[in-house]
């Protein structure tokens, strides 16, 4: 199952409290590509049907099937930029 950095729950706890985002929005994963996936990330009020939920810390991510299994084996993190830019890495998870 893929997992969160402590980044990545901050930065997606912030994109996903905005005032105006139903209570339960999420980040939404989705597969593009099939050969060498690469990856489509927005915010989602809720899952999709057959979407992987995954919850840390208050931060909601869905994993449509295809990006789940993809990333079973991987962790999300973030980073923040000087301007308040949110850019979101895969890496291996760490054993």
């Amino acid at each position: 199952m893929l997992m969160l950095t402590d980044n990545a729950v901050t930065a997606i706890r912030a994109l996903t409290s905005q005032p105006e985002l139903p209570a339960d929005t999420g980040l939404r994963i989705m597969a593009q590509g099939e050969e060498i996936p690469s990856f489509q990330l927005s915010l989602a009020a809720t899952p999709t049907e057959g979407d992987e939920v995954i919850e840390t810390d208050g931060a909601r991510v869905f994993v449509e099937p295809m990006a789940a299994q993809a990333l079973s084996d991987k962790s999300l993190d973030a980073e923040v930029d000087d301007q308040g830019g949110v850019a979101f890495s895969v890496q291996e998870q760490a054993m």
